[in-house]
């Protein structure tokens, strides 16, 4: 079973032992004291450790998040690590981001575009511990190899790849050998996992910069 860093435990929900982090709730999650359920179903990067991925985030404190949405999954990681940067590119879900952000000091919701890390280079700090990406996009291994640049040499990615978002009409594992292919420029890939039963047709992927 994946070792959790500090700040994340597995604790009882609904008769379950379920992944949880200790912070303020933002959308309703179910609670226990002060920890708050981290739901798999609602986050890729919960789903890879649900599985059982090799995602050491052991140490883990400074991270750029590319894909926030309305910040579900990343207020959970800033409940554990220290500064995290978090691009989202649609206006809807960066108002309720910075909602989320509002008791996380460590949390700075930024509105940019991932595909372009030239737009917010000069505000996100380098040498990070962590990049985690869940974008929606085209070419999301280019992405993920775009980002390489604010990671620390031996830094981590956690990525989730949405097959249907790269090519609707292509055989999932088709897009997933792609994928995989275009990473090696940047990263070596220490783990692949598909994500059912909680996300179809999606690929975990856990990578180490070169």
């Amino acid at each position: 079973m994946t070792e959790l860093p500090d700040g994340v435990e597995r604790r009882n929900f609904d008769g379950q032992q379920r992944l949880s982090t200790q912070g303020t709730p933002v959308y309703g999650e179910p609670t226990d004291g002060d920890w708050r359920l981290w739901d798999a179903g609602r986050s890729k990067l919960g789903a890879m450790l649900e599985s059982g991925m090799a995602v050491d985030l052991s140490g883990v404190d400074s991270v750029l998040y590319l894909g926030a949405a309305s910040g579900t999954t990343v207020s959970h990681v800033a409940d554990f690590a220290g500064p995290t940067y978090a691009i989202e590119f649609a206006p809807r879900p960066v108002r309720d981001l910075i909602g989320v952000a509002e008791d996380r000091s460590n949390l700075f919701p930024l509105l940019k575009d991932a595909r372009k890390p030239e737009s917010y280079a000069h505000i996100v700090e380098s040498d990070l511990d962590l990049l985690v990406q869940d974008v929606a996009t085209r070419g999301q291994a280019a992405v993920a190899v775009d980002n390489a640049q604010f990671l620390a040499d031996d830094g981590l990615l956690c990525l989730a790849i949405k097959a249907r978002s790269e090519d609707v009409t292509a055989d999932p594992e088709t897009v997933f050998r792609r994928v995989r292919e275009e990473l090696a420029s940047a990263y070596e890939i220490v783990d692949s996992e598909r994500l059912e039963p909680f996300h179809a047709d999606h690929l975990g992927i856990v990578a180490r910069k070169r």
